[in-house]
């Protein structure tokens, strides 16, 4: 049984306890569960799971190779005796020691640590918020198990013994336990290593045992109330920025930094150091726990359901895809490790109210249409590719609800939809490639229209110049694959999107709001799909064709819808 099959049958009791928690906290009215919260802490979780798919082969091949080659005592027998095994859960737990200490003294370590303390929550929930980039340079911590001998399976299995333990002590109902709190690592100990509190910050590191941090130097005992999360606070729901915020963070400070010197000392340096000259550039206020406050936008009654059911669903679809992740090719399970993160972003999205309802919907159909598309799944491909732009329709027609906007630019955008819709379905069958060529280029001329409302014809000459002039690329490479009649239709069809691409831009440059910069953006997506479209068919194929075509294409379709607004000046006469 594989280490994801073993987290799947695992999931089913990690929820009757929180279960339990929650139902223990309610009772004693001590809740210490929010909806948004749990969920975004489970949804780090599933990302993690689904990510390790492949950081787990980095991690196990990279302790395997050096096994292979270096072992000391390489002996299973003694490794897979009783005391073999105990000796190398406490070997292990060691080395997670000084993995879990230099995630709070080294920022590049911190970066991936720093998704396990985001929560300003303690509980069970807590315990499942896992990065998804910890195993990139965590590995380094264990490879003196390898050195030594350990066997890689017996490894595999101390790894999921010490990760299982430390679930039951991320909890604030149990209280301190005597002598247990001396020798191991217990709820007590560990709600002091998530408390931001100035004299708990960076203690009680120990995964199992907890003597690692008093022989260490790193122990604090519990004697004040814990205030959670971290001294700067994430303020998302969004899983990917969860993972990625502090990595871009320091990605800034590195580039703005004069020094060279600075440039890499600012990834090894303790979390918060900074070059004097960044620092002074762009200062951050300094830390204040009287100010802190807990981060949790407004929800409804309807998008609690919705964020709850929206959950529970994904959480069927990364079990199926655990269960069967390892026996899959690299690339099917790259898919879907896409389309399911995208959904949980989506998700987080809604929580945080930067996304609708409708456009979860719409982005999570975008995401199956693509995947069902480059895995061959041809039946499920056709339910999912026109539910996609049924939900864009839906949420333009929700939008023009009163207190309406423009009509004709509802109607423009609508009719865009309508017929990219066409052109959606008749792409789905043999035949129909120029019935579904004429829809999209109707679509697009009712882009340029939409774009073009209230605002001059092609602001931008050198924006008009620039995509006339990758259309004319585009459609030279293609003129040796097409028929007659074809290239007609097709050079038709790249005057058109180069047009529109082009109104789009200059949109945004007389406008100049992000809104505007996202449907200029999202043209720019339309010709990549188009060509990337194009090429696949009349000059050369390309490998995942589908994926690349229909990623893009959605993505341009999203950023559109999302981003399309009346102009000021629309909205004054409306």
């Amino acid at each position: 049984m594989s280490p994801s099959q073993v987290i799947v049958l695992a999931t089913p009791v990690f929820f009757l306890l929180i279960a339990v928690e929650f139902a223990w906290g309610y009772a004693k009215g001590r809740n210490t569960y929010r909806l948004n919260d749990a969920i975004n802490s489970i949804s780090l979780g599933m990302l993690s799971q689904i990510s390790a798919v492949f950081t787990r082969l980095f991690r196990i091949g990279i302790y395997t190779a050096i096994y292979s080659s270096v072992a000391l005592y390489p002996n299973e027998a003694f490794w897979t005796t009783w005391y073999g095994w105990l000796i190398a859960l406490v070997f292990y737990d060691f080395c997670y020691y000084w993995l879990h200490r230099a995630g709070h003294e080294s920022a590049v370590f911190w970066a991936a640590h720093v998704v396990h303390h985001q929560s300003q929550d303690y509980n069970l929930s807590t315990a499942l918020r896992q990065t998804s980039s910890g195993a990139l340079l965590g590995w380094i911590f264990y490879v003196p198990m390898a050195i030594a001998g350990v066997p890689p399976l017996v490894f595999g299995v101390v790894v999921l013994i010490d990760l299982l333990y430390q679930f039951w002590v991320h909890t604030e109902h149990v209280p301190k336990l005597g002598w247990f709190d001396r020798w191991f690592c217990s709820p007590s100990n560990h709600r002091v290593h998530h408390a931001v509190n100035d004299n708990y910050v960076d203690r009680n590191y120990g995964g199992i045992l907890i003597i690692w941090d008093r022989i260490f130097g790193s122990f604090r005992e519990e004697d004040e109330k814990c205030v959670y999360g971290t001294r700067s606070p994430l303020n998302s729901w969004d899983p990917l920025w969860s993972n990625a915020e502090v990595y871009w963070a320091l990605a800034k400070d590195s580039w703005h930094a004069k020094n060279w010197g600075d440039k890499f000392r600012v990834w090894f340096k303790p979390p918060g150091w900074r070059p004097a000259d960044v620092a002074a550039h762009f200062p951050k206020p300094p830390f204040d726990i009287t100010r802190l406050e807990r981060y949790h936008p407004p929800m409804s009654r309807t998008l609690m359901w919705f964020g709850a059911v929206q959950f529970v669903v994904l959480l069927q679809g990364v079990a199926l895809f655990l269960w069967y992740a390892d026996g899959l090719p690299a690339t099917q399970s790259a898919i879907w490790l896409a389309a399911l993160a995208t959904g949980l972003w989506a998700v987080g999205a809604a929580l945080q109210g930067r996304l609708t309802m409708t456009e979860v919907l719409l982005i999570e159909a975008a995401a199956l249409a693509t995947a069902t598309s480059a895995l061959g799944l041809v039946e499920l491909h056709r339910v999912f590719k026109p539910l996609a732009l049924c939900f864009a329709l839906v949420f333009v027609a929700a939008r023009a609800r009163p207190p309406r906007v423009s009509g004709r630019f509802d109607l423009f955008l609508g009719a865009g939809l309508v017929f990219s819709l066409a052109g959606d379905v008749f792409l789905m069958f043999p035949g129909f490639f120029i019935p579904g060529l004429l829809s999209f280029l109707v679509a697009h001329l009712f882009y340029v229209a939409l774009f073009k409302t209230d605002l001059p014809w092609f602001p931008s000459r050198r924006a008009l110049v620039a995509t006339l002039g990758i259309g004319a690329l585009m459609y030279a490479v293609l003129f040796n694959g097409l028929n007659p009649v074809l290239r007609v239709a097709v050079a038709a069809y790249v005057v058109v999107i180069a047009l529109m691409a082009a109104q789009a831009i200059g949109r945004a440059i007389v406008l100049r709001d992000r809104a505007a910069l996202g449907v200029a953006v999202g043209a720019g997506f339309f010709m990549l799909s188009d060509a990337l479209l194009a090429t696949n068919r009349f000059a050369t194929p390309l490998a995942m064709a589908p994926l690349w075509v229909l990623s893009t294409y959605y993505l341009a379709q999203i950023l559109i819808v999302h981003n399309a607004r009346p102009t000021a000046q629309q909205l004054q006469d409306s």
